[in-house]
């Protein structure tokens, strides 16, 4: 993990997005936070140890509907054959299989895990003993340092044509020209650390935080993300390899999008604090 001194920093950014703004003064207590996404390889270790089952390995239940029987799943991305849209609920997909039947994290042990949900983030924290980043932790965190800077680097998305994080190069969502060298999602450390030696803050998966997504908020939706009917809708932050110039422009520290807690994605994992008591 890496030390995060507490200080005063600006928050948001009012040059993209309407639920980034306004800018704000924030006063964040320091804390430790995950030099990485949690990979697929902690997880299974977490697995193993506590014999969880993630929410997309169990039947969903619908308070409306209670005798509606659906196999478990969850999001994946990819061209729909109706032509509507680009996810589609794929029964059997889960942590262990994130494309659904037939794929597996064979060979993707330290790639981030995905396809986990608030409840199974915050089960994975609890068990290492840590807990869920707050959004304004996380972006502190992400920021590196530069406070004014609209990237986690800097204020150029790929300076040099050096490509600093796993996002989407090309049309999205139907040319994908993989220029970073990763069609989905990529081992964790594959890109350069942030100021604050801080890996994947931005692209390859977006990550939970503890916060709830405030409701008046306007927002556009984006990469699958959707607000909840139920209880809570929590914060994303960072972005995932989905988000594109052309479409999402989200792999930066400010940028945030709503996420119903109990909403498992091929995009979303996340990564953990511990605040010293």
């Amino acid at each position: 993990m890496v030390f995060i001194a507490g200080r005063r920093f600006t928050m948001g950014s009012e040059r993209f997005y309407p639920e980034e703004a306004p800018l704000r003064p924030v006063e964040v207590d320091s804390f430790w936070i995950d030099e990485t996404p949690v990979t697929n390889a902690q997880f299974a270790a977490f697995v193993a140890a506590t014999g969880y089952v993630t929410e997309a390995e169990e039947p969903p239940l619908f308070a409306e509907q209670p005798d509606l029987v659906v196999a478990p799943g969850a999001l994946v991305f990819g061209p729909r054959e109706d032509g509507e849209g680009w996810w589609s609920f794929v029964a059997g997909a889960n942590w262990r299989s994130p494309a659904g039947p037939g794929s597996s994290i064979g060979g993707l042990e330290s790639h981030p895990v995905a396809q986990v949900s608030f409840r199974d983030a915050q089960a994975y924290a609890a068990w290492a003993g840590k807990a869920l980043p707050s959004e304004a932790e996380w972006e502190l965190a992400a920021r590196g340092g530069l406070d004014d800077a609209d990237f986690a680097w800097g204020d150029e998305l790929a300076p040099g044509g050096a490509m600093m994080a796993n996002y989407w190069q090309g049309a999205f969502p139907h040319e994908n020209l993989a220029l970073d060298g990763f069609e989905r999602t990529s081992p964790v450390r594959s890109f350069p650390a942030n100021g604050h030696g801080l890996f994947d803050m931005i692209g390859n998966v977006w990550e939970w935080t503890a916060d709830d997504y405030a409701e008046d908020l306007p927002t556009r939706p984006c990469c699958g993300s959707r607000v909840s009917a139920g209880p809570r809708t929590l914060v994303l932050k960072g972005g995932s390899h989905l988000c594109a110039e052309n479409y999402c422009q989200r792999y930066r520290p400010a940028a945030r999008i709503p996420q119903s807690a109990d909403s498992a994605t091929s995009h979303i994992g996340f990564r953990c604090v511990v605040r010293p008591v």
